[in-house]
């Protein structure tokens, strides 16, 4: 497989990948063309990797962990992104409230540390098993699980509350 083919098949879903991790479709476009450009300078080592894709999504992986390492980046305010634009919109009950649940979740990830929101995102958006995440962020797999635990009892601790009506932390 050629780069050229690769970036064709890949693309789409590296990007949405990207905005998992981000949650701003802006960040996420210049982390992909961040990673594209560092995969095509070590594309015939990428190209002979077992599974290209999952070397790619390191590093993706990889540049969004340094990314946030940037000061400028830790100002940034998390917004929501409808990622889906082909669902229909319900006809019944209040879209705002949709829409302000979505935000919350947004704000909720994004004061995850770094590693357990990849984590988090690797494990329910890509469906990845703790080893494959082990594999794609270079971690054992006891830390990995260790990260998605912390991940999933920190977001209970802020649902939770606001699930009860109350305000969150």
């Amino acid at each position: 497989m050629t780069f050229e083919e690769f970036v064709e098949a890949r693309l789409q879903a590296l990007l949405r990948y990207a905005v998992m991790l981000t949650g701003d479709p802006h960040t996420a476009q210049d982390l992909v063309q961040e990673t594209m450009i560092r995969a095509q300078l070590q594309w015939r080592r990428i190209a002979a990797a077992d599974l290209p894709e999952r070397y790619v999504k390191r590093m993706l992986t990889n540049v969004y962990i340094d990314l946030h390492r940037g000061s400028w980046l830790r100002r940034v305010v998390l917004r929501g992104v409808d990622l889906d634009e082909t669902v229909a919109p319900r006809t019944v009950g209040d879209h705002a409230d949709d829409l302000a649940e979505r935000d919350q979740m947004w704000l909720w990830l994004g004061r995850l540390p770094r590693q357990q929101r990849a984590a988090l995102v690797l494990r329910y958006y890509e469906g990845l098993t703790d080893g494959e995440i082990a594999e794609v962020l270079g971690r054992p797999v006891g830390t990995v699980r260790s990260w998605i635990s912390r991940a999933l009892s920190t977001l209970r601790a802020h649902v939770s509350p606001a699930m009860a009506g109350g305000d969150a932390p």
